[in-house]
């Protein structure tokens, strides 16, 4: 995996004031020139014709195709990086909007329930199907011509069209931010409250069933209901998260934060990162040499 040069972990200051319902961007550039940073907004991300340039999302980093859409949530590292993109005709639209666009009583509305799980799960980043982005890609490049009410309806039609995309995937670690989605399941969120407090603990199958009083074939159904992953795989997924993030973040060897994080040997740990990460954690760490938090 290709190196990204020591980048900086910027906190952004956005021009969104509190006045603007959202703000966008629209730019033909040659070179993606902003670091790695985070900001309180959401951001919804078009990019055009930058194949083979580097994407990451909290610990997530992958090379792009010539088209791609993705949803940061907020507070959610990420950057765009052209270290193996050949084009210098990179189109880009970045709208920016408030956490508090769509107030909580309000997403909590029957109609607004797509766009609500949509935000959550925007605190790991959603990358969009090509399909998804190919059909709106006009409306979203469209966005820059509107004003006034008819731009925010828009930017809330083609929320809502997303929130009901099929083929999304998620980018990031559920335990990378410690903010895992939100959940209408009381059990659910007690389960992931406690995995994401007791991560580096020895947690077992048979624990949390009883401690949300089920019997464990129960359980494991529920889990994979709620989550769509088994119990182990989600235990992993935020073992990883958090590993992930030290692996950034610190200067502990990659045997400390194994069994920091929980894993029982180093092989383990190994195996189930290349599994997930496509990349070993030292190949990882090498990504965000020199990362440090700018604020």
């Amino acid at each position: 995996m290709q190196n990204i040069m020591a980048q900086k972990i910027t906190r952004e200051v956005t021009p969104l004031t509190e006045s603007d319902c959202f703000t966008l961007f629209w730019r033909v550039k040659e070179h993606f020139d902003f670091p790695l940073h985070f900001h309180d907004e959401y951001e919804l991300n078009l990019i055009l014709n930058a194949k083979g340039a580097r994407r990451i999302v909290g610990d997530h980093v992958s090379p792009i195709d010539d088209v791609e859409l993705v949803l940061v949530g907020s507070n959610l590292y990420h950057g765009w990086f052209d270290d193996a993109c050949e084009s210098r005709e990179i189109t880009e639209v970045t709208i920016q909007f408030h956490r508090n666009l769509f107030s909580e009583d309000f997403l909590h509305k029957n109609q607004l329930n797509f766009i609500r799980k949509m935000f959550d799960k925007s605190q790991q980043g959603i990358l969009f199907s090509r399909e998804t982005t190919l059909s709106l890609r006009d409306r979203l490049i469209g966005l820059k011509a509107k004003t006034g009410f008819d731009s925010v309806l828009e930017l809330m039609a083609i929320l809502h069209r997303l929130s009901q995309s099929e083929g999304i995937r998620i980018l990031s670690s559920a335990g990378f931010d410690g903010d895992h989605a939100r959940s209408n399941s009381r059990r659910i969120v007690k389960v992931f409250e406690y995995l994401n407090e007791h991560y580096s603990e020895p947690v077992t199958l048979a624990d949390m069933a009883a401690s949300v009083n089920m019997h464990e074939a129960s359980f494991s159904r529920f889990v994979k209901k709620s989550t769509g992953k088994t119990f182990i795989d989600s235990l992993n997924e935020i073992r990883l998260g958090h590993a992930t993030r030290l692996l950034i973040d610190t200067n502990q060897t990659i045997a400390e934060i194994a069994y920091g994080c929980g894993f029982n040997n180093i092989s383990n740990f190994n195996r189930i990162f290349k599994q997930k990460k496509n990349c070993t954690p030292r190949e990882f760490r090498g990504n965000f040499s020199g990362a440090r938090i700018y604020i």
